[in-house]
C-alpha cells in the first residue's frame, strides 16, 4: 500500500515512520511511503502557500492554487489516490474508517496549517476526516496517526495475523484486560482463569473483560456492539455501578 503526504513540513514524518513497526512495513515492502513538499507547486521566490483571509480575521489561510496543482500533479503519477483531507468539519475518525483506509490502493493525505485553507480546496477531497473535538498546530499529527492505524491491519505488518483481530474495536469493544510477569504484585493478583490453562475459560473470561471494560470506559460503544442478552444485561450492571466486576 502507498501512503503519501502533501504538507510544509514533509520532513516531520521520518523520525516515527522509519522506526518500529511502521520501519519495518517498509522495509518489508507491505508499506511504500512519500512525503510531498507543498512548496514544490509555488511559482513565488518566497514559496508563500499562505494569505489573508477576505473580510478579515485573525491569522492566514492556505491558498487554493497549491494544493490543486499538487493534488492534480500527484494524481497523474499512477493510479489515482483517495485523497483525505483534515478538518473539524470532518467525520469523526475511527477503526471503520481505517479499516476502508487499508483497502485502498493509494492514499494522499493533505495537511493542513495555519488557521485552515481556503475552502474550496475540500472539493479534491474524497474524505475529510476529524481526529476529535480540538485543534492541533498542523495536519501532519494527524496524518501519522491515520497512517498507524491503517498500516497495522496490512497483513504482515504486525507478524502475527490474530494480532489487529484482537486488539480494541475490532469488535465494536474495547480490549479485554491483559497482564504479564510477576503473577502477584504489591497485592494484586493476575485472575486465577488466566493461569490455569484451560483456554475456553481463558476465551470467556476475556470476553467477559472486554464487555466490562467497555460498560466501564466507553459505554458509548454498548449499543453498536453485538452483545448476547446476557452480556448486554452485564454491561448495564455495569454501567448502572452495581455488582463486582473483573475489570
Amino acid at each position: 500500500m502507498r501512503f503519501e503526504t502533501l504538507s510544509v513540513f514533509p520532513e516531520v514524518f521520518a523520525s516515527y515512520l522509519d522506526a518500529s513497526i511502521m520501519g519495518r512495513a517498509q522495509r518489508a515492502g507491505i508499506l511504500d511511503f512519500a512525503a510531498h513538499d507543498l512548496r514544490d507547486w509555488t511559482h513565488d521566490r518566497h514559496r508563500t502557500v499562505d494569505d489573508a483571509p477576505f473580510g478579515g480575521g485573525q491569522g492566514m489561510l492556505m491558498k487554493p492554487a497549491p494544493i490543486f496543482e499538487a493534488v492534480e500533479a500527484l494524481s497523474a503519477e499512477g493510479p489515482r489516490p483517495h485523497v483525505v483531507f483534515f478538518s473539524p468539519c470532518g467525520r469523526r475518525y475511527d477503526q471503520s474508517c481505517a479499516e476502508a483506509l487499508s483497502h485502498e490502493e493509494r492514499v494522499l493525505l493533505v495537511c493542513g496549517r495555519y488557521e485552515g485553507m481556503d475552502e474550496r480546496a475540500y472539493e479534491l477531497a474524497d474524505d475529510v476526516f476529524s481526529l476529535g473535538d480540538y485543534v492541533l498546530t498542523g495536519g501532519e499529527l494527524a496524518a501519522m496517526v491515520v497512517i498507524d492505524s491503517v498500516v497495522r491491519l496490512l497483513p504482515g505488518a504486525l507478524g502475527d495475523a490474530m494480532s489487529a483481530k484482537d486488539e480494541s474495536f475490532s469488535d465494536g469493544l474495547l480490549e479485554y484486560a491483559q497482564y504479564t510477569r510477576p503473577a502477584s504484585y504489591r497485592g494484586m493478583d493476575v485472575p486465577e482463569v488466566l493461569l490455569g490453562g484451560d483456554h475456553a475459560k481463558v476465551d470467556a473470561w476475556r470476553r467477559r473483560s472486554a464487555v466490562e471494560r467497555t460498560a466501564r470506559w466507553r459505554p458509548d460503544l454498548i449499543e453498536g456492539a453485538d452483545l448476547t442478552p446476557d452480556e448486554l444485561a452485564l454491561a448495564r450492571t455495569v454501567m448502572g455501578g452495581e455488582g463486582d466486576h473483573v475489570l
